[in-house]
């Protein structure tokens, strides 16, 4: 498939979305039961309400899951129409619709894996004439296959379609905006784009993935939003310290992430502009990662840092059996673990 130019994503001046710039409603959704290294004991989760970041128009819903994923909620408020992001815990997004009182007619789903897909089957189960739309036909219970640059319309609220191909070949992300409106966009990056990192390229080529971070994500307005698939910041920011440890932003990024940590608060999301000064692999142009992977193509670089990445994993505090057992007989929350 042919994608469109940069210019299309670059030079088109494009409404903003509302994600609580101005407004913000901060904290996660009271009551989810995940639990992942630091969180408190089971009952009283550590971040929660991340909540909505929210204005007069859109409000999004992050929603803490499984160990570390986040599942989104996009309301328009005028229509009371919502969107679901890659849902892992139908039951949980369930309760949030109900209480927020929206009508649930999507689901948006990033890639196929069973961390953000394996809600859809009960989902749509649940909810007769659900659409659940994404880019592989791997995607569990897909009604309809997305194709890169399609744009989609829910009220006020704008989506386009970018395939974003490195975590998998049919990866998908989705760029939300809202005319007339002042604030930034959003893009939910699933796991093409992190705060501070990417997911592991397991099926594209270091091009491909090249492609898809630099060019059509990195040529999105600097101001847009980037929710992400999950709260894998410090261990990001950390191996970006590494990366280039002369770098002030990533620095200060790490303080800033370390106390949103231990205030038990999320740190999506971030913005391009950020990303662009702190994300490692956002940053293969630069001589100090060039220097840190001894790469100089781009894409070689980027498959350099892929695999330092993949070697450089933050020790994670494990569940306790009686804490999965509770979990997965209350939510269904832990399966058979599959590579993400």
């Amino acid at each position: 498939m042919e994608r469109p130019s940069p210019s299309l994503l670059s030079s088109r001046k494009v409404p903003c979305l509302a994600v609580g710039v101005r407004t913000p409603c901060l904290g996660l959704e009271r009551g989810t039961p995940a639990l992942r290294k630091g969180f408190g004991s089971l009952g009283a989760p550590r971040r929660e309400d991340a909540g909505c970041q929210s204005s007069a128009t859109m409000k999004v819903k992050v929603i803490p899951v499984l160990e570390d994923n986040y599942m989104y909620l996009v309301i328009e408020e005028h229509t009371r129409e919502a969107v679901a992001v890659d849902v892992a815990v139908p039951k949980r997004l369930l309760e949030i619709v109900g209480r927020e009182g929206v009508s649930l007619t999507t689901v948006l789903t990033t890639h196929y894996h069973w961390d953000h897909a394996r809600g859809n089957a009960e989902l749509a189960r649940l909810r007769p004439g659900l659409a659940v739309l994404g880019a592989d036909e791997r995607i569990c219970a897909l009604t309809r296959k997305l194709v890169h640059g399609e744009e989609l319309r829910f009220g006020a609220i704008h989506v386009r379609c970018l395939l974003t191909p490195g975590h998998t070949s049919g990866h998908m992300s989705y760029f939300l905006w809202e005319e007339e409106c002042p604030d930034p966009p959003a893009v939910f990056s699933g796991d093409a784009l992190s705060v501070a990192g990417c997911g592991l390229r397991l099926e594209s080529t270091a091009q491909q993935m090249y492609e898809s971070l630099t060019v059509t994500l990195g040529s999105l307005p600097p101001e847009t939003k980037v929710f992400c698939g999950h709260e894998h910041t410090l261990g990001n920011l950390e191996f970006a310290q590494k990366v280039e440890p002369g770098n002030d932003h990533v620095r200060a990024k790490l303080s800033w992430a370390k106390k949103r940590d231990e205030d038990d608060l999320p740190t999506v999301p971030s913005t391009l502009s950020e990303e662009l000064l702190y994300n490692p692999f956002l940053r293969v142009a630069e001589e100090p990662v060039r220097k840190f992977t001894g790469k100089a193509a781009p894409a070689e670089v980027l498959e350099a840092l892929c695999k330092e990445r993949a070697s450089f994993q933050r020790a994670a505090e494990p569940l306790q059996p009686q804490a999965r057992a509770l979990l997965a007989l209350q939510w269904g929350l832990l399966g058979t673990p599959r590579q993400k």
